[in-house]
């Protein structure tokens, strides 16, 4: 499916789409400030509670290519609102769940509308951004999932202090078909080739999934994905266990996930300036190691204002991180092969993208059972950004071109 930008006249519907982005992050925010309740009501263990948080992603884990088709053949805008259709219903059939098989169920059809969101947003911005304001907009998406945490996380540890989990999840299923009726009036009409074009498609996403790039800068975004999520999704359990009580463990979560927001729009700015992308990603990796090790390998507890260092460890944590997925979503359109599809290189950078959010809470969760505690996470942070540091090596070619204007980017 060709790219292309819009006249002026709908410029401002990438700020719809991010709308609809965070309106879909906010489905996977909204279990962290829950995780007390949900554990208590319907008895879960720790690892099905860390389970809970990565679920939603499996859809993107195994779907991500097949959106991208289901993208090329009936359009992008079509599968965004479907995306959300789908969360709704899910969100709306989770607040009935009687026990922990329901709601995972539940958060899979969740999943299913998250990837549809997720894989065709970056690019209706594509087609949609004035070529001035692309590299902010991409700046913004790639802040979507910040800006959902802060909101999700502050807002339901206010709102889970007042109401049950399942009034919670009822909410969160009208914001999820909120942006809706914006999208149909705002996001330009699809102009999908149909089913008649299928082979054509076909043939764009195979050379997309034959070119090396995208792989890389998806296990890139796997790299940081894995242990942000494994932190950021567990971080309000972490301060309960840590014996913090009332709404806090939520507000100082959710201010860390504004942090992410923060790193990723300020990126943006960076980029605009000309700032090489590989100036950004290895350093982002470095910082994430370096702070989480001080977040988790020392003991804050026997120290002075122990909980306000680490506070400030995993938010420097988290804001250093947000240059990465800005950085990656910059790059769609170079990642892209010649004749090869835009979407299917989110969709397969998705893929690999959601693995990294469905395996990080897991094995977070297992490494706390095993070892009595939240001190090892840092094994885990530092072996990924480790990960992603090599793996960064491999985009070198694509650097310098990552930062021009759309108007002079490759675009599928």
């Amino acid at each position: 499916m060709a790219l292309k930008t819009h006249p002026a006249g709908t410029g401002g519907s990438w700020i719809v789409v991010v709308a609809a982005g965070v309106a879909a992050g906010l489905q996977v925010w909204k279990v962290p400030p829950a995780l007390p309740f949900l554990r208590h009501d319907l008895s879960l263990s720790l690892v099905q509670a860390g389970t809970l948080l990565g679920i939603v992603q499996l859809a993107g884990m195994l779907g991500g290519l097949a959106v991208s088709l289901l993208a090329e053949l009936v359009g992008e805008r079509r599968c965004l609102s479907g995306g959300l259709v789908l969360l709704f219903l899910g969100s709306a059939g989770g607040g009935f769940a009687w026990s922990a098989a329901p709601l995972l169920a539940s958060r899979a059809v969740e999943g299913a509308g998250f990837i549809l969101v997720a894989v065709t947003g970056p690019g209706l911005i594509r087609r949609t951004a004035p070529p001035g304001r692309f590299t902010t907009a991409m700046g913004f998406w790639g802040a979507y999932q910040g800006i959902s945490t802060f909101a999700g996380l502050i807002i339901g540890a206010l709102v889970l202090q007042v109401v049950p989990w399942r009034v919670w999840w009822w909410g969160m299923a009208v914001l999820a078909l909120a942006p809706l009726p914006w999208v149909l009036a705002r996001v330009p009409r699809d102009a999908a080739g149909g089913v008649r074009g299928a082979a054509a498609a076909l043939t764009r996403i195979g050379r997309t999934v034959r070119a090396p790039a995208p792989w890389t800068a998806g296990l890139v975004f796997a790299c940081y994905t894995l242990p942000w999520m494994a932190v950021v999704g567990f971080l309000p359990t972490i301060y309960r266990d840590g014996g913090m009580t009332g709404s806090w463990p939520g507000v100082l979560s959710a201010v860390v996930g504004a942090a992410n927001a923060i790193g990723s729009i300020s990126t943006a700015a960076l980029m605009k300036r000309g700032l090489p992308t590989r100036a950004l990603i290895v350093p982002a990796f470095t910082l994430m190691a370096t702070t989480s090790v001080l977040a988790f390998a020392v003991d804050w507890h026997g120290l002075p204002a122990g909980t306000t260092w680490q506070f400030l460890c995993v938010a420097a944590f988290s804001l250093t991180g947000g240059a990465i997925p800005a950085t990656l979503l910059r790059m769609i359109g170079d990642l892209t092969p010649a004749g090869g599809s835009a979407p299917a290189t989110m969709g397969l950078i998705q893929q690999l993208f959601n693995a990294g959010s469905f395996i990080g809470p897991t094995v977070a969760a297992w490494l706390a059972t095993r070892t009595g505690g939240w001190h090892s996470t840092w094994w885990l942070t530092c072996a990924c950004t480790a990960a992603g540091i090599v793996l960064s090596r491999g985009l070198r070619p694509r650097a310098t071109a990552s930062v021009t204007d759309p108007t002079t980017a490759p675009c599928a």
